[in-house]
């Protein structure tokens, strides 16, 4: 594998680690979190510049603060108003530690009001975008176009900045839409640069993380790669890792990163539910064990799962009885193929900040597995199966993955599949799950697929599937009356499947997948589209 070197016009791909030397460990800037739907999105703009940035709670002490020894601080959005008495506030001692501080919206406003400003509810609040002025050119809004659009979201307003800021730049409705402070080097803005709106909002970010926090660009995919992989190796020594894979690209990227660090040390388990797609069983052993030699247990439990859905058309208790299925034969097969020491979990960044589902053995200080993290949704494994975790994604987003499995040589179709429920066809099934419904459900599925790839609009698309109704319609075949289900076609487009919006598909398409799954499904007579977004609708039917 060739090292790229970093430049600001042609970035290897980027993505970070906890595990670097000393000398690049420091190289992080710190997200502090005030509530913003859009601290996430911060993060992974920050590690688009090849600087590695971490989200954390506002409550963070300067002393926790210093220990990280970041190179830059960002206050986040959030939805109060700095003027309420029981709104967040950051530790007052941060302004004293000579770090760079970016103040985003809310974060803004509280830099504001804690050095000695005023923050009040504005006369007209600003929502969506909005033209920036420039009146200082300089600094943070180096090479950020005078009148390029901007995302408002704010009904407060700064009415007077503290000693020592001045006015970076404003709009037609906000005096002060960007501010600084130079010589500390405090800076604020009242949008959201790091939403798509926001033209020139990556640019703005650049000037902070290179120029004011002067950051190297230095997490590349290789560095994580390597460094992880000796990581795991100091970690895991001789002892045995247990994964349960999926197929997904979560759980094969760790499967073939893991089998790099410590070989047949890795035992794959691929539980076969029954509930995946036309091929993809069959398909998925054929990657990893017979073209990537990767050892995988192959377990059938598919009349297993079935059994247990038999009458149930509740979708919540779909899942429940799926996880808890998944958690028994699990138990079985570790125990099985065991001992095992440790569990490997595809856990990802945007888990370890929602989630705090972890427990710490009191001898060694380890975290220890009371849930796996799959794309089986399968809840709490039994408290009586312990293992030590090994989660080497846990530091990373899910676009992140994609990067370190292109990397160590995991297929292309693999890299970009479309995100699929861990329930799996169970939940594209509304109503009773049942032997026959499925495989009509694969096949009319395998159709929609079939022809996107075959129009090479596979990645257009964020997600592509049929559902199947629970309900028989009227129709006419080959002069005889049928009397056969409905599918639906499901196309949707997004970027983080936070939302989503149909896809505005083409109609010679859409005609094509109708008239194949109504030739080629039997039990099929009728096909619609569904055209709604998300919100108000959800991606999934169940």
């Amino acid at each position: 594998m060739t090292t790229q070197t970093p430049s600001l016009n042609n970035q290897p791909e980027t993505l970070p680690s906890n595990t670097l030397d000393k000398s690049l460990s420091r190289q992080i800037i710190v997200i502090l979190d005030f509530g913003s739907q859009y601290s996430e999105l911060i993060a992974r703009r920050i590690r688009e510049t090849q600087v590695y940035s971490e989200v954390l709670s506002y409550r963070t002490t300067v002393e926790k603060l210093r220990q990280l020894n970041p190179k830059g601080i960002i206050l986040s959005g959030g939805p109060n108003s700095v003027y309420d008495d029981r709104a967040p506030q950051c530790d007052p001692r941060i302004w004293e530690l000579g770090i760079p501080v970016l103040g985003v919206c809310y974060g803004m406003q509280l830099m504001v009001k804690q050095l000695g400003g005023q923050v009040e509810k504005a006369i007209r609040g600003e929502y969506g975008k909005a033209s920036l002025r420039i009146d200082d050119p300089t600094d943070l809004l180096t090479n950020v176009e005078d009148g390029s659009t901007m995302w408002m979201s704010h009904g407060d307003s700064c009415t007077r900045l503290p000693d020592g800021f001045s006015i970076l730049a404003h709009t037609e409705n906000t005096l002060c839409a960007a501010i600084a402070d130079h010589n500390k080097k405090l800076f604020g803005v009242q949008f959201h640069p790091e939403v798509v709106h926001s033209v020139d909002g990556i640019a703005l970010i650049r000037n902070f993380v290179y120029h004011i926090c002067e950051c190297e660009p230095t997490w590349t995919t290789e560095a994580f790669v390597d460094e992880t992989i000796r990581e795991i190796r100091a970690k895991v020594g001789d002892k045995r890792v247990l994964l349960a894979l999926s197929g997904g690209v979560d759980s094969s990227t760790l499967a073939f990163l893991l089998h790099q660090a410590i070989g047949d040390k890795l035992t794959c388990m691929f539980i076969d539910q029954g509930f995946m797609r036309k091929g993809e069983p069959e398909r998925l052993m054929e990657i990893f064990d017979r073209q990537f030699h990767i050892p995988v247990e192959y377990v059938n439990a598919r009349d297993r799962f079935l059994k247990q859905l038999e009458g149930v058309t509740d979708p919540e208790k779909k899942r429940r009885l799926i996880g808890h299925e998944f958690i028994q034969v699990f138990e079985e097969e570790s125990k099985r193929l065991g001992p095992f020491d440790y569990l490997a979990q595809g856990t990802l960044y945007p888990d370890v900040i929602e989630s705090a589902d972890t427990n710490v053995d009191p001898k060694t200080g380890e975290r220890v597995a009371v849930k796996i993290k799959s794309h089986h949704n399968v809840g709490g494994l039994p408290k009586d199966l312990r293992f030590k975790l090994v989660e080497p994604l846990r530091k990373l987003f899910k676009d992140e993955v994609r990067k370190v499995g292109r990397s160590i040589g995991l297929p292309e179709e693999i890299v970009r599949r479309h995100p699929f429920p861990g329930p799996g066809l169970a939940i594209r099934i509304i109503g009773e799950v049942t032997s026959e419904r499925l495989n009509i459900l694969r096949d009319a599925d395998f159709v929609v697929r079939d022809e996107i790839g075959k129009q090479g609009m596979y990645h257009d698309f964020w997600q592509a599937f049929a559902v199947l109704l629970p309900i028989r319609s009227v129709g006419v075949m080959g002069d005889q009356r049928t009397y056969a289900h409905p599918v639906v076609l499901r196309l949707i487009q997004s970027e983080d499947g936070m939302t989503a919006d149909w896809a505005k598909v083409p109609y010679d398409l859409l005609e094509i997948m109708s008239n194949r799954i109504v030739n080629e499904v039997k039990g099929v007579n009728r096909v619609v589209y569904d055209i709604t977004s998300k919100p108000p609708g959800t991606i999934e039917w169940e």
